[in-house]
């Protein structure tokens, strides 16, 4: 993986919102490439990407708040930089969008949806209204 995105691959679950190492696995190499491997700079990430994602799966399953984060996770302020950025950059629907992607493919679904519909179930947008 890279640069420190993956220092703790076996790091010991603790918490039942911690990822399985079946989930990690699956999830792993959907993460974005780090900018300074493509070229556009910056430096090696500091912490483990599987760490930062536990923290932050701890914290939506707990309902705490940022600095209650358990002292075994990074420093909350790092975990919360890390979203932050992520957040910022767009990289959260990023991510989605490739989970997505392969949960559809894995299903046998095209990975793009066909329809979408707003809360009133209007229909938005379907596949053929854009091939026409």
């Amino acid at each position: 993986m890279y640069g420190n995105a993956a220092d703790c691959p076996h790091r010991v679950r603790r918490y039942p919102s911690d990822l399985t190492d079946v989930e990690w696995a699956g999830v792993r190499d959907l993460l974005p490439v780090p900018g300074w491997l493509e070229g556009r700079g910056g430096q090696p990430e500091g912490y483990c990407h599987r760490q930062m994602i536990d923290a932050i799966r701890y914290l939506v399953a707990g309902g705490i708040t940022w600095r209650a984060m358990p002292a075994d996770f990074p420093a909350w302020d790092r975990v919360y930089a890390f979203w932050r950025r992520w957040r910022d950059k767009s990289l959260i629907n990023e991510w989605h969008d490739r989970l997505r992607d392969r949960v559809r493919c894995v299903e046998g679904r095209d990975p793009e949806p066909t329809r979408t519909t707003s809360r009133c179930g209007d229909i938005i947008r379907t596949r053929s209204s854009h091939t026409r």
